[in-house]
């Protein structure tokens, strides 16, 4: 063989090798006859499949395969059942078929299931997709998923990869693959309700409308730079100055709410505290409703900090059994009682439990001088606990003095008798409901939610850029302030492209979707 190269490459005397002449011949990435076959890379084989469903025993399990090769894995591996089928079968799209799922090679039949086909560009990755419904036994997927194995155009989808091509075709933005990622690990109520209205676009659609506002801003300040010696009507940099102000307000409201969205999006954190023997670790176990935390009339029992996710009112709280707080000179429970101060100063909602014999005379409420710096939060909630101790006349009396506590919400239980237990559940649950806006009276609007800490620091990044064009006299500089600020806001939605929080984002993904 001599290769010579000059303007372009010249092969002369090159003899194929008898195997890759003729009919033998074959292009890359499929076989060649009487030999191994060609690898291909994971760059050339564009489709990809998974399974779609968690794995385990159930009645239907779903594989997805998406790509350009879709139509030739069905005409390989599906034969509709009753119906004669030809070579080159073209199944009618968004039509469930059922079928014979079969293996590519021998033919033999792997599973009697269902497939439909989606097709491009009316699908979730925007292109060619087809679903196998197969039965979910261990052996039926292994075998179908081992079946596409062997196809050499098809390769095992990487974490989040179908949702990444819908996000590449522009079918979804950052915010939405954000809400899709939230709902598929929604476990309450309150979860769900916030990824759907993200995935549904909610927030995307008010991003994007910020976005366009800045721009506009931009249009009137270019037009001061590029017009200048031009007759350019007065006042349009105090217009475009006084239509900042109006974007820097909304982007404030969106920040002052709390941290409402990231809340509701990974939990609400409760911290419930009081004196030794309150009842704290009795609460725990009833809100567990198992032991999970170890009761005895010994004081200092509890010395480290419990944590136990829960279902609260259809929110979803993290609850913290903390340490009796009280003055000791036991070094380990000092240290219980460090962590427990530090656990309820990070809180978002603090519940104070109060034996009712310690702390009321028939009379007043007087607190521990040890809880006076915890009770002064304005997120704090009262349980008075042990009411069977009292009177009925006692009872009542300690109910017309609760009010003097200003407390978020205040109510009387026993936890050895079960008295007051369903009543304070049931609006507890209600109260944090109302505080954070889950209520439906409260939903009526639809205000989006800034549900990730990342959209967080870019809104605040975008405020402050455009606070600096607010105070910017020069136009030049100014106009850079505002490109800043809707580079900021194109970052959230995924208009400017990040490579590395695009891994972050699609890392954490399931397989199959």
């Amino acid at each position: 063989m001599r290769l010579r190269c000059f303007e372009k490459f010249e092969i002369e005397d090159c003899a194929l090798p008898r195997d890759l002449t003729g009919d033998n011949f074959k292009t890359l990435g499929h076989e060649r006859s009487g030999t191994s076959p060609l690898v291909p890379s994971d760059a050339q084989r564009k489709t990809i499949y998974a399974l779609s469903t968690p794995p385990g025993k159930a009645g239907v399990a779903v594989i997805r395969i998406s790509g350009p090769d879709v139509l030739d894995v069905w005409n390989r591996m599906v034969k509709v059942t009753h119906a004669k089928q030809s070579r080159n079968f073209n199944p009618n799209p968004w039509r469930m078929y059922r079928c014979n799922v079969l293996h590519p090679d021998n033919k033999q039949v792997l599973d009697d299931g269902l497939a439909v086909y989606f097709k491009a560009p009316r699908s979730f990755t925007s292109e060619d997709v087809m679903e196998l419904h197969i039965h979910s036994g261990q052996a039926v997927i292994a075998a179908v998923l081992n079946a596409l194995s062997l196809l050499s155009q098809c390769r095992l989808a990487e974490p989040g990869e179908f949702t990444r091509r819908a996000f590449a075709a522009g079918s979804l933005d950052l915010t939405q693959v954000e809400g899709l990622k939230d709902l598929i690990n929604s476990e309450t109520e309150s979860q769900r309700v916030v990824a759907l209205s993200a995935m549904s676009g909610n927030l995307r659609n008010w991003l994007e409308q910020l976005r366009k506002d800045i721009i506009s801003c931009l249009s009137l300040v270019e037009a001061l730079i590029d017009f200048s010696e031009e007759d350019v009507e007065e006042g349009v940099h105090d217009e475009a100055r006084t239509r900042a102000r109006r974007i820097v307000a909304s982007i404030e409201t969106q920040l002052s709410n709390f941290h409402r969205g990231e809340i509701l999006r990974s939990g609400v954190k409760l911290a419930i505290f009081g004196p030794p023997n309150a009842g704290k670790s009795s609460l725990f176990n009833v809100l567990a409703q198992r032991e999970a935390a170890i009761v005895t009339s010994i004081p200092g029992t509890t010395r480290d900090v419990l944590e136990l996710s829960l279902d609260i009112g259809g929110l979803p709280v993290i609850v913290a059994d903390t340490a009796g707080l009280r003055h000791t000179e036991d070094v380990v429970e000092k240290i219980g009682i460090e962590r427990a101060t530090e656990k309820i100063t990070n809180a978002d909602v603090a519940l104070c439990i109060l034996p009712i014999p310690d702390v009321y005379d028939g009379r007043d409420i007087s607190m521990p001088p040890e809880l006076s710096s915890m009770i002064s939060r304005n997120d704090t909630y009262f349980l008075f606990n042990k009411s069977d101790l009292l009177q009925s006349s006692s009872i009542e009396n300690l109910e017309i003095s609760v009010p003097s506590l200003n407390a978020s919400g205040v109510w009387i239980v026993s936890l050895t008798t079960g008295a007051g237990i369903s009543k304070f559940l049931k609006e507890f649950g209600h109260a944090l409901q109302q505080r954070y806006g889950l209520l439906k009276e409260q939903q009526g609007g639809s205000e989006p939610l800034i549900t990730h800490a990342r959209h967080r620091v870019h809104l605040e990044n975008a405020r402050r850029f455009l606070e600096a064009f607010i105070d910017e006299d020069d136009v030049v500089l100014a106009a850079e302030e505002l490109r800043y600020a809707a580079q900021d806001i194109g970052k959230i939605t995924g208009r400017i492209d990040v490579e590395d929080v695009l891994d972050v984002i699609f890392r954490d993904f399931c397989i199959g979707k």
